[in-house]
């Protein structure tokens, strides 16, 4: 992580520099939360290009990357909403859609306990990325989840939105929300229990 770096007002923004030391990690926090390379790397082009255009407003109290994170996350959030209002998703979709995907998955497992809901998500992308092992495993588990439920985990847990905020970028009622949540956090924690804690005992 970059330290705190001062700016004097004639300082100019070095594009160049910015893809050589922020790059990868910004491509990789997009991917961690779109799920999809292109719009991964669409969306950290569209980060430079914004960050040059704000770069008179970077007061330099907090790292360039800190600084280009923030930009890049209401570039994925923008991104949620533009997709879910391009493609909306009444609730009987979305109904069908869980059916579906956790009929298959709880079959696999065999041994969910749906009276007692995971406690909530307190890990961040930074730590997720930073180590590139957890991230990996996490990353697996989350791929599977339906598309907008994936979305809806990571804007409640990771970016820590109000419910009333993620209903309103997904298109989805509040009771929906709660089922996606509770669902989300069941699967991950039974997949990461598998394939993380149990392999790091051995």
């Amino acid at each position: 992580m970059s330290t705190a770096q001062s700016k004097s007002p004639d300082q100019a923004p070095d594009p160049a520099a910015w893809l050589d030391q922020h790059g990868d990690y910004l491509f990789k926090y997009a991917l961690f939360r779109l799920r999809d390379t292109t719009a991964a790397e669409d969306m950290v082009q569209e980060t430079f290009l914004a960050a040059l255009k704000a770069y008179e407003k970077f007061e330099g109290r907090g790292s360039q990357r800190t600084w280009l994170v923030g930009i890049l996350k209401h570039k994925v959030i923008d991104h949620f909403r533009r997709l879910n209002r391009e493609v909306p998703l009444g609730e009987s979709d979305e109904a069908s859609e869980h059916h579906e995907f956790f009929e298959r998955t709880d079959q696999w497992t065999g041994h969910w306990n749906l009276n007692h809901a995971p406690t909530d998500w307190h890990a961040s992308p930074a730590e997720l990325i930073e180590r590139s092992d957890f991230w990996k495993v996490f990353n697996d588990c989350v791929a599977p989840l339906p598309r907008r439920t994936a979305s809806a985990f990571t804007l409640r847990e990771i970016d820590g939105l109000k419910s009333e905020e993620i209903c309103d970028i997904l298109g989805v009622t509040v009771n929906n929300l709660w089922v996606m949540l509770h669902r989300a956090r069941l699967h991950l924690r039974n997949c990461l229990e598998i394939n993380w804690f149990k392999r790091i005992e051995r």
